[in-house]
């Protein structure tokens, strides 16, 4: 058409009845409550899913006619008027429990995250970090913690995906129109949209700061993208996980400095600072840098200021994945910190520096920075607790600071709507407020098994339906036929859910071994096409974009599904998002997990499979370790690791074939009268009541809250009483050690005994050199305990050694009086490290001297 196209948008008007439906779209309360999410699909179904399932962008979209018709319908208006009551309800009890009280009213916890992932609607997520950090902030909300998020605020989220027919990964980056996003600015008192200016090289960045509603809790997102910025600072924020090292350098400043300035701008004073992932880490030099000019702290006391209430959450498995930067950057852009500090660029960059390192490495800021670590499962704690293990170079790897806390997931939002219903009715109406109660959950094994099987199969249709879908339409742009397109769904029919289905979806990173179900096709053709017992696996899940070697394990998915032996077998579902995800961890009979160990730090994902009775077939890694009993699903055992990798992955796709031959197989068709199997139903009800309980967010923020949350505020408290007293007195005695630390010494001034009979008393002496420190400055500990295989005793206790009285030359005479209150072999040994009644962990100095 010839002539100007202008363009115009026509909001609809919200009638007087339906007012409140603005408030529910205003608040990510929805993406856990089903029933307000079908509230909005009820009014135009097309149109919710053109508008990705966001409330907002729909309220703009939906026809006034329609909005007209819902005010005067009397069955939408009781729909309508119940989400408000169970809405006003969540939003009155801002009660605290499980202990929350101890927490004070004055106590706030900020949580910084590079990424959140909450619901399609708000697309500033890519994976597991930021689902579980949405996951995190839920739950805080739940339990009526004080608690605000800190993020960045992305024009584009992470790209979405397609694959074309030869299984290669294209990625399509949409810009997000921030009035669809369920986010508002953040305002001054005068009205004015609230600025904060951050510093980069020889400018000033203004960043403005929105505000997303999550239940009680509020999310404070950072925006660069204002016209006050150069088109360079207005990209800064631009992507998510875009761009190059200066790029991501400053987009961390944004987030680390601009986050400290945007709470402080709102009033905000935090007593516990929380940096999930180590991008957010530049906090700790901001706030050091206010202590220093608001409090004159020097340096050492400004960090045992900071550090006293820093939680530090790793979740990377190798040292590889850590970011750093160049010193030389870094300089450039902490210059004026530098001065404000009233330090040398050496000392600060030190903060970052690893040992035999010259990066500066964001994750050791955060350590150095912080008083409390922790991996996010056990297993990852101990690979923390060893990568890490060079900033305490006299501890051993088991006894240093680093401990873990095993992620969860938000049940209110993985918990498929079905099982929550079946749950009312066997479990009773008070089940949702006994997550943790492990006595509740036995009540499960009471649901007659063929309502169980029911449900599962239910959801199992529901995800055929939208495996069904997405496959078609990925089938019509790669330009294929509907008679081939019909031979691909086969297997995944709805109408006929008795096919074992086995999904694998996450992130296509080479570690996670996609394709280690093709190590060996003969043996997997035999065990896919037995006429008689059918299997079907779907594969989804998305590479990073620079990630070659991942988008090529897509590719060797997309090349085994189209042989003909495995045509219709082998799904590779595109987009995968929350959505798919929501349906599949529900849906599937079977989660497998396939890593190499001891490489997947958690692992989400068959937890969520897990709440919803999918059976989990997993590498005893992550979180697996823990929740795996033997009659909850199924483990694959790690081949050693003195093996090459392409061994270990044979080893183990082959104790996968077995597990799937011998045990999945033959349990699934193991079909009664009733068509289902018995024993299938009872090691799903088994999985739900061992699971759920144990691994669930309620779980997962109490242990933060009791164990790093509550001491985290106590020290804060110790520290910056009486004008940071504690602060000043732990840094000048921190300097007093380190000095004399060199010339502290030790030696034994008892003879040894080799044998002894039970009862007899044993003394023990020794002699510590201590350079000027007081005795009261240093334990003398003896481990003692049964032989282990190096390093400390098994199980060793420490017994303290008493100071007293001063030798000659200096030295001090330490004793112990000690009956050992075991029989047979014992192994002993005997320390000495500093210590200080202020100190939050006894070895966070680092420092121990072994006799």
């Amino acid at each position: 058409m010839p002539g100007t196209a202008y363009y115009l948008e026509v909001n609809p008007q919200l009638p007087p009845r339906l007012k409140r439906l603005e408030e529910l779209a205003n608040n990510l309360w929805y993406s856990w409550d089903r029933p307000t999410r079908s509230l909005f699909a009820r009014l135009h179904l097309a149109l919710w899913h053109a508008v990705g399932h966001s409330p907002k962008a729909f309220l703009k979209r939906v026809d006034q006619q329609r909005l007209m018709d819902a005010a005067e319908d009397p069955v939408f208006l009781g729909s309508f008027n119940r989400v408000l009551s169970a809405f006003d309800t969540y939003m009155e009890e801002a009660t605290r429990s499980n202990g929350m009280q101890h927490l004070r009213n004055t106590d706030l916890v900020a949580y910084f995250c590079f990424e959140f992932g909450f619901h399609e609607s708000l697309p500033i997520y890519s994976g597991g970090l930021g689902i579980l950090a949405g996951d995190h902030l839920k739950a805080a909300s739940d339990l009526g913690l004080p608690f605000v998020g800190v993020g960045l605020l992305y024009r584009q989220g992470y790209f979405l995906q397609t694959i074309d027919s030869e299984g290669n990964q294209h990625a399509i980056y949409n810009d997000s129109d921030f009035d669809d996003l369920p986010i508002e600015p953040v305002r001054r008192d005068d009205g004015a949209e609230l600025r904060v200016p951050v510093e980069l090289l020889d400018r000033k960045l203004q960043v403005k700061v929105w505000r997303a509603r999550v239940g009680h809790v509020s999310l404070y997102l950072l925006d660069t993208d204002v016209e006050e910025n150069s088109p360079h600072d207005r990209g800064i924020g631009h992507r998510l996980y875009g761009g190059d090292r200066t790029t991501r350098i400053e987009q961390e400043i944004v987030l680390g400095v601009g986050g400290v300035r945007a709470l402080r701008e709102m009033g905000l004073n935090p007593t516990v600072w929380h940096i999930n992932e180590g991008h957010a880490a530049f906090l700790v030099l901001e706030r050091m840098r206010l202590l220093a000019g608001q409090q004159g702290l020097d340096f050492a006391a400004a960090l045992e200021a900071v550090a006293a209430n820093t939680v530090f959450t790793t979740h990377t498995p190798v040292p590889a994945g850590h970011d750093h930067f160049g010193e030389d950057m870094v300089r450039r852009y902490f210059e004026q910190f530098c001065r404000d500090l009233r330090v040398s660029p050496e000392e600060l960059l030190a903060l970052g520096r690893a040992p035999g390192s010259h990066d500066f490495n964001m994750t050791v800021l955060a350590v150095r920075g912080s008083r409390f670590q922790n991996g996010v499962s056990r297993i990852h704690g101990d690979v923390s607790a060893r990568i890490l293990n060079t900033l305490w170079p006299q501890i051993e790897a088991e006894e240093n600071p680093v401990t873990y806390v095993t992620n969860g997931v938000h049940i209110p939002t993985f918990l498929s709507n079905e099982w929550n219903d079946l749950f009312d009715r066997y479990l009773g109406p008070g089940w949702s407020g006994r997550l943790t109660d492990r006595s509740c959950w036995e009540a499960v094994h009471a649901i007659p098994d063929n309502q169980f099987w029911s449900v599962h199969q239910s959801l199992k249709m529901q995800m055929l339906h939208l495996v069904r879908h997405r496959i078609s339409q990925q089938h019509a742009r790669n330009h294929g036929s509907e008679a081939h397109l019909d031979r691909l769904l086969k297997w995944a029919d709805p109408a006929n859910p008795n096919v074992l289905t086995i999904g694998f979806a996450r992130r296509f990173a080479t570690y996670k071994r996609a394709a280690m179900l093709f190590e060996n096709p003969d043996w997997l053709r035999e065990i896919l096409n037995d006429p008689k017992r059918p299997v079907l696996f779907i594969f989804a899940g998305k590479a990073h974009p620079a990630d070659e070697p991942g988008k090529a394990l897509i590719r060797r998915v997309a090349e085994v599904a189209r042989m003909p032996e495995f045509e219709g077998k082998i799904l590779l579902v595109e987009g995968y998002d929350l959505r798919l995800a929501r349906r599949l961890v529900s849906g599937v009979d079977v989660w497998l997990s396939n890593p190499v160990f001891p490489l997947e730090a958690s692992g989400t994902s068959g937890m969520k499979a897990a709440i919803n009775g999918v059976i989990n077939l997993s590498v005893l890694d992550g979180w697996w370790g823990e929740g795996y009993d033997g009659r909850n699903g199924w483990a694959i055992k790690p081949a050693s690791d003195t093996l090459e990798e392409a061994r270990r992955t044979q080893e183990e796709a082959r104790t996968l074939y077995e597990i799937l031959q011998d045990s999945v197989i033959p349990l699934y068709y193991a079909w009664g009268p009733m068509g289902y199997s018995p024993g299938w139903v009872a090691m799903a009800k088994h999985s739900i009541a061992s699971l759920l309980p144990r691994f669930n967010a309620t779980r997962m923020i109490s242990d933060y809250l009791n164990r790093f949350y509550m001491p985290a505020a106590q020290q804060h408290r110790r520290y910056a009483g009486e004008q940071f007293t504690g602060a000043h007195q732990v840094a000048r005695w921190k300097a007093k050690v380190r000095e004399a630390w060199p010339h502290v010494a030790l030696r034994r001034l008892d003879t040894p005994k080799r044998r002894i009979t039970f009862g007899e008393r044993l003394r023990f002496e020794v002699a510590v050199q201590l350079h000027g420190l007081s005795p009261d400055d240093v334990v003398v500990e003896l481990v003692i305990g049964r032989p282990g295989a190096g390093g400390l005793p098994r199980k060793g206790r420490g017994q303290r050694f008493v100071h007293q009285r001063p030798l000659s030359d200096g030295e001090e005479l330490f004793a112990l009086d000690l009956t050992p209150d075991h029989c047979g072999k014992l192994e002993y040994h005997i320390r000495l490290f500093p210590c200080h009644e202020l100190l939050t962990h006894p070895f966070e100095m680092g420092m121990m001297i072994w006799l």
